[in-house]
Protein backbone atom coordinates (compact mmCIF):
# COMPACT_ATOMS: atom_id res chain seq x y z
CA UNK A 1 0.00 0.00 0.00
CA UNK A 2 1.37 3.35 -0.94
CA UNK A 3 -0.10 6.73 -0.07
CA UNK A 4 -1.35 8.62 -3.12
CA UNK A 5 -1.58 12.35 -3.13
CA UNK A 6 -3.19 14.44 -5.82
CA UNK A 7 -3.41 17.66 -3.86
CA UNK A 8 -6.61 16.44 -2.17
CA UNK A 9 -7.13 14.03 0.71
CA UNK A 10 -4.58 11.22 0.98
CA UNK A 11 -5.73 7.81 -0.23
CA UNK A 12 -4.27 4.34 -0.01
CA UNK A 13 -3.65 2.50 -3.26
CA UNK A 14 -4.17 -1.22 -2.67
CA UNK A 15 -2.76 -3.84 -5.01
CA UNK A 16 -5.32 -5.95 -6.89
CA UNK A 17 -5.39 -9.69 -6.32
CA UNK A 18 -5.36 -12.16 -9.22
CA UNK A 19 -7.97 -14.43 -7.70
CA UNK A 20 -9.72 -14.85 -4.37
CA UNK A 21 -12.31 -13.09 -2.27
CA UNK A 22 -12.88 -9.54 -1.11
CA UNK A 23 -15.23 -9.21 1.85
CA UNK A 24 -16.37 -5.59 1.99
CA UNK A 25 -18.77 -3.66 4.23
CA UNK A 26 -17.90 -5.76 7.27
CA UNK A 27 -19.32 -4.20 10.44
CA UNK A 28 -16.57 -1.92 11.80
CA UNK A 29 -14.34 -3.74 14.26
CA UNK A 30 -15.25 -7.27 13.11
CA UNK A 31 -12.62 -7.97 10.41
CA UNK A 32 -10.47 -9.98 12.82
CA UNK A 33 -13.52 -12.02 13.84
CA UNK A 34 -14.17 -12.77 10.16
CA UNK A 35 -10.58 -13.96 9.75
CA UNK A 36 -10.90 -16.18 12.81
CA UNK A 37 -14.19 -17.65 11.56
CA UNK A 38 -12.44 -18.49 8.29
CA UNK A 39 -9.44 -19.96 10.11
CA UNK A 40 -7.08 -17.47 8.48
CA UNK A 41 -3.98 -16.68 10.51
CA UNK A 42 -1.88 -14.84 7.92
CA UNK A 43 0.72 -17.61 7.98
CA UNK A 44 -0.83 -19.40 5.01
CA UNK A 45 1.39 -17.47 2.57
CA UNK A 46 -1.35 -15.93 0.46
CA UNK A 47 -1.77 -12.18 0.09
CA UNK A 48 -4.06 -10.93 2.84
CA UNK A 49 -5.28 -7.40 3.40
CA UNK A 50 -7.20 -6.32 6.48
CA UNK A 51 -8.45 -2.76 6.75
CA UNK A 52 -10.43 -1.65 9.78
CA UNK A 53 -12.58 1.35 10.63
CA UNK A 54 -12.44 2.80 7.12
CA UNK A 55 -14.83 5.55 6.12
CA UNK A 56 -17.96 4.33 4.35
CA UNK A 57 -20.86 6.26 2.86
CA UNK A 58 -23.28 3.41 3.54
CA UNK A 59 -22.11 2.35 7.03
CA UNK A 60 -20.15 5.41 8.24
CA UNK A 61 -17.32 3.01 9.16
CA UNK A 62 -16.50 -0.43 7.81
CA UNK A 63 -13.86 -3.13 7.71
CA UNK A 64 -12.54 -4.91 4.61
CA UNK A 65 -10.75 -8.24 4.09
CA UNK A 66 -9.01 -9.38 0.88
CA UNK A 67 -7.85 -12.99 0.66
CA UNK A 68 -5.94 -14.17 -2.38
CA UNK A 69 -6.32 -17.75 -3.56
CA UNK A 70 -9.54 -18.56 -1.72
CA UNK A 71 -13.21 -18.51 -2.64
CA UNK A 72 -15.65 -18.87 0.24
CA UNK A 73 -18.10 -21.73 0.66
CA UNK A 74 -21.79 -21.18 1.34
CA UNK A 75 -21.28 -22.29 4.95
CA UNK A 76 -18.47 -19.76 5.42
CA UNK A 77 -20.65 -17.01 3.97
CA UNK A 78 -23.49 -17.98 6.34
CA UNK A 79 -21.10 -17.80 9.30
CA UNK A 80 -19.89 -14.36 8.21
CA UNK A 81 -23.52 -13.23 7.87
CA UNK A 82 -24.03 -13.84 11.58
CA UNK A 83 -21.15 -11.46 12.41
CA UNK A 84 -21.39 -8.96 9.55
CA UNK A 85 -24.92 -9.02 8.13
CA UNK A 86 -24.31 -6.06 5.77
CA UNK A 87 -21.14 -7.43 4.19
CA UNK A 88 -20.65 -7.97 0.47
CA UNK A 89 -18.67 -10.80 -1.10
CA UNK A 90 -16.69 -10.19 -4.27
CA UNK A 91 -15.19 -13.21 -6.05
CA UNK A 92 -12.12 -12.14 -8.01
CA UNK A 93 -10.81 -14.05 -11.03
CA UNK A 94 -8.06 -12.80 -13.34
CA UNK A 95 -7.93 -9.48 -11.46
CA UNK A 96 -11.63 -8.75 -12.16
CA UNK A 97 -14.82 -9.06 -10.11
CA UNK A 98 -16.35 -12.30 -11.37
CA UNK A 99 -19.29 -12.34 -8.97
CA UNK A 100 -20.58 -9.92 -6.34
CA UNK A 101 -23.29 -10.52 -3.79
CA UNK A 102 -24.57 -8.90 -0.66
CA UNK A 103 -24.66 -11.30 2.24
CA UNK A 104 -28.17 -12.21 3.27
CA UNK A 105 -28.93 -13.57 6.71
CA UNK A 106 -31.14 -16.62 6.06
CA UNK A 107 -34.49 -16.91 7.87
CA UNK A 108 -33.37 -20.15 9.53
CA UNK A 109 -29.89 -20.95 10.85
CA UNK A 110 -29.09 -24.64 11.26
CA UNK A 111 -26.05 -26.31 12.77
CA UNK A 112 -23.76 -23.27 12.88
CA UNK A 113 -24.15 -22.24 16.52
CA UNK A 114 -25.65 -24.07 19.48
CA UNK A 115 -28.51 -23.03 21.74
CA UNK A 116 -27.56 -20.89 24.74
CA UNK A 117 -29.93 -22.96 26.91
CA UNK A 118 -27.87 -25.82 28.41
CA UNK A 119 -31.12 -27.80 28.93
CA UNK A 120 -32.18 -27.54 25.27
CA UNK A 121 -32.72 -30.87 23.55
CA UNK A 122 -30.14 -29.89 20.91
CA UNK A 123 -27.46 -29.76 23.60
CA UNK A 124 -28.44 -33.05 25.24
CA UNK A 125 -29.68 -35.41 22.54
CA UNK A 126 -27.47 -37.04 19.99
CA UNK A 127 -28.44 -36.46 16.40
CA UNK A 128 -30.55 -33.35 16.95
CA UNK A 129 -28.93 -30.39 15.27
CA UNK A 130 -29.50 -26.83 16.43
CA UNK A 131 -32.06 -24.80 14.53
CA UNK A 132 -32.88 -21.12 14.97
CA UNK A 133 -35.31 -18.61 13.55
CA UNK A 134 -33.81 -15.20 12.94
CA UNK A 135 -35.55 -12.67 15.20
CA UNK A 136 -33.43 -9.68 14.20
CA UNK A 137 -30.95 -9.24 11.34
CA UNK A 138 -28.74 -6.39 12.53
CA UNK A 139 -27.36 -7.21 14.94
CA UNK A 140 -28.31 -10.84 14.41
CA UNK A 141 -30.46 -12.31 17.18
CA UNK A 142 -31.72 -15.90 17.06
CA UNK A 143 -34.57 -17.87 18.69
CA UNK A 144 -34.17 -21.62 19.17
CA UNK A 145 -36.76 -23.59 17.22
CA UNK A 146 -37.03 -26.13 20.05
CA UNK A 147 -36.89 -24.30 23.38
CA UNK A 148 -37.47 -20.68 22.19
CA UNK A 149 -34.30 -19.44 23.99
CA UNK A 150 -32.92 -16.20 22.54
CA UNK A 151 -29.26 -16.19 21.50
CA UNK A 152 -27.78 -12.69 21.29
CA UNK A 153 -25.27 -11.35 18.79
CA UNK A 154 -22.52 -11.40 21.42
CA UNK A 155 -23.27 -15.03 22.27
CA UNK A 156 -23.18 -15.92 18.55
CA UNK A 157 -19.80 -14.24 18.09
CA UNK A 158 -18.38 -15.90 21.21
CA UNK A 159 -19.44 -19.31 19.88
CA UNK A 160 -18.09 -18.70 16.39
CA UNK A 161 -14.76 -17.57 17.83
CA UNK A 162 -14.61 -20.54 20.21
CA UNK A 163 -14.92 -18.42 23.34
CA UNK A 164 -17.89 -20.21 24.83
Amino acid sequence: MTPKSSGGPRELSVQKIKGGTVIDHITAGYALAVLQILGITGREGDILLVAMNMQSKRLKKKDLVKVEGRELTTEEINRIALVAPKATINIIRDFKVHHKERIAVPDVIEGIVHCANPSCITNNERGISSSFNVVQRNPVTLRCTYCKQITSHDQIINQLLGES
